[in-house]
C-alpha cells in the first residue's frame, strides 16, 4: 500500500525530514520526503498498512523540534513503485 502526506507547522529547518526518514526506516517503509516552497513538508511512503498507520501516528507527534499543526494524509492501494531506500529531497 502507498500513502502520501503533507505536514504543516514548524517543519522546515528543524530536522523534520531527517526524522521522517528515520521513522520510515525503523518501520521498513520506502518512499520520499521534501520541503515545499510554502514552508510545508510532503512525501510518500509505501509498505504494510499497519506500518503506515504507525508512521502516520509518529508524523503527527513530530520530532522534538518540529511542531505539527496539521497533517494531511491519504492512502492509495495501487500505482507506481516508490524509490528505495527512503530518499530526502530538498
Amino acid at each position: 500500500m502507498k500513502a502520501g502526506f503533507h505536514a504543516h507547522g514548524r517543519v522546515q529547518g528543524v530536522g523534520f525530514r531527517y526524522f521522517v526518514c528515520q521513522e520510515a526506516r525503523a518501520l521498513e517503509l520506502s518512499g520520499w520526503v521534501r520541503n515545499e516552497p510554502d514552508g510545508t513538508v510532503s512525501g510518500e511512503a509505501g509498505g504494510d498498512l499497519s506500518r503506515l498507520e504507525a508512521f502516520r501516528d509518529r508524523l503527527q507527534q513530530g520530532s522534538s523540534f518540529a511542531r505539527i499543526t496539521r497533517l494531511d494524509w491519504w492512502t492509495a492501494d495501487g500505482g507506481e513503485s516508490l524509490p528505495f531506500p527512503y530518499a530526502i529531497h530538498s
